[in-house]
C-alpha cells in the first residue's frame, strides 16, 4: 500500500475522538480498494468526503488518483464524455492498478459495442492510453503482480509473454477494423495511435479529435521511425495530392517535414536499387525542398540516377526527353557537380542538334539552357550561332525569322565570325533603318550616328565618295536613305504614305543646308502630289494646314499654289453655309492674295518664273 506523506499527509479527526485520524492517502486508498472490490456504494462518499476536507487537489500523485477513480466512476454508469474529461494527462503510475484495469476494460468493450458504432476519439484514446500503460513491457503499473495475486499463483515469464502479445494482437485488430470502417488513413488511424501510444506515449486525451489521436507530426515521426515509409507517403499523398508544393516553409506541411523529407530518401533509395531512376530523382528533389540536407548516401544516390536516368541497359528505349529532365533534377540537386553538368550539357547540344530543323525554337531552348549550365560550351554557342546566321539569312531573304533578332546578338556573333556577310549585312540594314527613323524625328545627331555604323558594318564602297570629307559622306549616305525611304513610302498612293514621304523628303532638306536641286525638286513634288490627294479626298482644310506649314513658298508652284486657293475658296463657301459670315470673308481674301500672283493663262510647262516682288510680297507669313 502507498505510504502516508506528502499532500495527504494532513490529518483530520475520523469520529472526533483522540488519536484517530484519516488523511487524504487513507481515503484514497479506501476508496480505490472498495472500487477493486466493486463496493461502489462506498467509492462515492469516500471520494465526496475527500473533496470535502481535501478540496480538488492538482499537481501531485493525489491528483492522479482522484482524477482516476472519478474517470472510472463515470464510465461505469456509461457517462464516456466525463470519464474522458476527467482522465488526467500525463503518467498513470500514482494510480491503483486495479481501477485503471477496471476502466480499460470498460473502455475496450465501449469500443466494440456493436461494431464500434457508439465508439468515440476521446474513448478510443482513453483505451489506448490505458492498455499501453498496463501492457507496457516495463510493466510500471504493476499489472503483472495484480494477475498473480487474483489468480493465486504466480504468472510464469512464458505465459505472461504469450497472454501480453495476445491482447496486443487483440486490440491492435480491433482498432483496425474500426479504421477501416471509419475509413482513417494511417496518419489518423487509431491503430497508429495505439503503436505510437506503446512506443513513445504519444496519445494526449485533450488533444484527442477527428483528425487523429496523436497530432499530425507526431505520427508522421513515428511512422518513419518504424520503416513505414510508404504508408506515410501514400496517405499524405492521399491528403495533398501534389508533391510539388510540398516546402518547409509552407504552414501546411512544416509540422511533417522532416518525417517527409526522411520518408521520401528511403523510398528513393529503394527505387535507385529497383533503377527507378527518374521516381527516384522526384523524391530526392522532393526531400530537398521539405529541408533535408544530403549526406553521402544521397548525393551517391543522385549522381547513379542521374548517370542511368532516361537509358536502359539494351539501348532501344532511351529517352531524350526523360533523360534531360532527369539530368536537370540531379544538377539542381548537385548544382556543384561538374561531371553532372558536363553531361547535361552534352545530353542539351545533342538534343539540340538532332531538332535543328524539324523544331528550331526547341532547338534554340536546348542550345540556350547548355550555355547557362556551361557558361563556356562552345558547342552550345555554336548551336546558338547557327540559328542566329540561318534567321540572317531569312530576313534578308524577305521572310520572318523562328525569333526576334537583337542586335547586341549580331554584334556579338561578328565578333566572334568577323566573316559572316548575313550578319553584317543585317547590321548596315538596322542601322540605316535607325538612320532614317531619327532623322524623320528632327534628331539629325544620332541619325548621322547611325549612318556612320552602317557604313562601318555594311561594307559601303568609300570609293564612291573620295573626294568628299568624312561629314559630307555622312551627310550623302544620310540623304541618299531618307530619299530611298521616300520614294518606297510614296509609292502607297494613299495618305500615310504621301505624308510619310513628305516628311522624309523634309528631313534630306535639312541635313544640308542649302539642300542639293535633286533633293528640293523631289520635296516639292512630293507636298504638291500630297496637297492634290488632300483636294481630291480630304477637307480644305486639311490642304490648308498643309500650305500652312511653309513646305513651299507662295509664287515657287503655280499648281500648288492653285490648289491651295481653291481650297480656301471651298472652306469659304462652307463657312458661309453654316453662317460664318466673318470666316468665309477672310479665307476668301486669302484666296484673292494668293491668286493674285498666278499667271493670267494656264501653264503648259510647269510654273512660270515669278516676279521678285510678288514673291517676296506672298503675304503666306501673314496666313498663320
Amino acid at each position: 500500500m502507498r505510504g502516508d506523506q506528502g499532500a495527504g499527509a494532513v490529518g483530520v479527526d475520523d469520529t472526533g475522538e483522540p488519536g484517530r485520524t484519516v488523511t487524504a492517502d487513507h481515503l484514497l486508498t479506501d476508496a480505490e480498494r472498495a472500487f477493486s472490490h466493486a463496493d461502489f456504494d462506498i467509492v462515492r462518499p469516500l471520494l465526496q468526503r475527500f473533496h470535502d476536507e481535501f478540496g480538488t487537489p492538482e499537481a501531485d500523485d493525489a491528483a492522479v488518483r482522484y482524477a482516476v477513480l472519478r474517470a472510472a466512476l463515470a464510465a461505469r454508469v456509461g457517462k464516456w464524455p466525463e470519464a474522458v474529461r476527467r482522465f488526467p494527462d500525463g503518467e498513470l503510475e500514482p494510480a491503483a492498478t486495479g481501477v485503471v484495469h477496471a476502466l480499460a476494460v470498460s473502455a475496450l468493450r465501449r469500443l466494440g459495442e456493436e461494431g464500434g458504432r457508439h465508439a468515440d476519439h476521446g474513448t478510443a484514446a482513453l483505451a489506448i492510453v490505458l492498455w499501453a500503460h498496463l501492457l507496457d513491457e516495463g510493466d510500471p503499473g504493476d499489472f503483472r503482480a495484480l494477475l498473480t495475486e487474483r489468480r493465486g499463483s504466480s504468472v510464469s515469464d512464458e505465459l505472461w509473454e504469450g497472454a501480453r502479445r495476445q491482447l496486443i494482437g487483440r486490440i491492435t485488430d480491433l482498432l483496425h477494423v474500426l479504421d477501416v470502417r471509419a475509413g482513417r488513413d494511417v496518419l489518423a488511424a487509431w491503430e497508429t495511435a495505439w503503436e505510437a501510444e506503446r512506443a513513445v506515449f504519444a496519445v494526449v486525451l485533450s488533444g484527442a479529435g477527428p483528425d487523429g489521436l496523436v497530432p499530425l507530426g507526431d505520427a508522421a515521426r513515428y511512422l518513419v521511425g518504424h520503416g513505414r515509409h510508404d504508408a506515410l507517403l501514400d496517405a499524405y499523398t492521399a491528403r495533398h495530392p501534389d508533391p510539388a508544393t510540398w516546402t518547409a516553409e509552407s504552414p501546411d506541411h512544416s509540422d511533417c517535414a522532416d518525417a517527409l523529407a526522411r520518408a521520401l530518401v528511403e523510398r528513393a533509395q529503394s527505387r535507385v536499387r529497383a533503377g527507378k531512376w527518374s521516381e527516384a530523382l522526384t523524391d530526392l528533389g522532393a526531400a530537398a525542398r521539405l529541408g533535408r540536407t544530403f549526406g553521402a548516401e544521397e548525393r551517391a544516390a543522385v549522381l547513379r540516377a542521374g548517370r542511368n536516368v532516361g537509358r536502359s541497359r539494351t539501348g532501344r528505349d532511351y529517352s531524350p526527353i526523360t533523360r534531360i529532365q532527369g539530368l536537370e533534377s540531379a544538377h539542381a540537386l548537385l548544382p556543384e557537380d561538374r561531371a553532372l553538368a558536363a553531361e547535361l550539357t552534352a545530353e542539351l547540344v545533342r538534343q539540340g542538334r538532332k531538332v535543328f530543323g524539324s523544331d528550331p525554337r526547341q532547338s534554340r531552348n536546348r542550345f540556350a539552357r547548355a550555355l547557362a549550365v556551361s557558361p563556356g560550351d562552345r558547342d552550345a554557342r555554336c548551336g546558338l550561332d547557327d540559328h542566329l546566321r540561318a534567321d540572317l539569312r531569312q530576313v534578308l531573304d524577305g521572310a520572318r525569322p523562328g525569333e526576334k533578332i537583337r542586335v547586341d546578338a549580331v554584334r556579338d556573333l561578328l565578333r566572334r565570325d568577323p566573316g559572316c556577310a548575313p550578319a553584317r549585312e543585317w547590321l548596315g540594314g538596322h542601322y540605316a533603318e535607325q538612320a532614317v527613323a531619327a532623322a524623320s524625328g528632327g534628331r539629325t545627331a544620332a541619325a548621322r550616328s547611325a549612318v556612320r555604323d552602317m557604313i562601318r558594318y555594311s561594307d559601303l564602297d568609300e570609293d564612291l565618295y573620295w573626294e568628299e570629307e568624312e561629314e559630307e559622306l555622312v551627310d550623302s549616305v544620310l540623304v541618299d536613305l531618307l530619299l530611298d525611304a521616300a520614294r518606297l513610302a510614296g509609292a502607297e498612293s494613299t495618305r500615310a504614305g504621301l505624308e510619310r514621304r513628305v516628311d522624309l523628303l523634309s528631313a534630306a532638306a535639312g541635313v544640308a543646308d542649302p539642300a542639293p536641286g535633286h533633293v528640293r525638286e523631289e520635296h516639292e513634288a512630293a507636298v504638291l502630289d500630297l496637297a492634290e490627294h488632300l483636294e481630291a479626298k480630304a477637307p480644305p482644310s486639311d490642304v490648308i494646314e498643309l500650305f500652312l506649314r511653309d513646305l513651299i513658298r507662295t509664287g515657287v508652284s503655280a499648281r500648288f499654289d492653285r490648289t491651295v486657293e481653291t481650297a480656301y475658296l471651298r472652306r469659304a463657301a462652307m463657312r458661309e453655309r453654316k453662317g460664318d459670315h466673318g470666316g468665309a470673308q477672310r479665307d476668301r481674301a486669302h484666296a484673292q492674295r494668293i491668286g493674285a500672283g498666278l499667271p493670267d493663262q494656264g501653264l503648259l510647262f510647269g510654273p512660270s518664273p515669278r516676279s521678285r516682288h510678288l514673291h517676296h510680297d506672298s503675304g503666306q507669313e501673314a496666313l498663320f
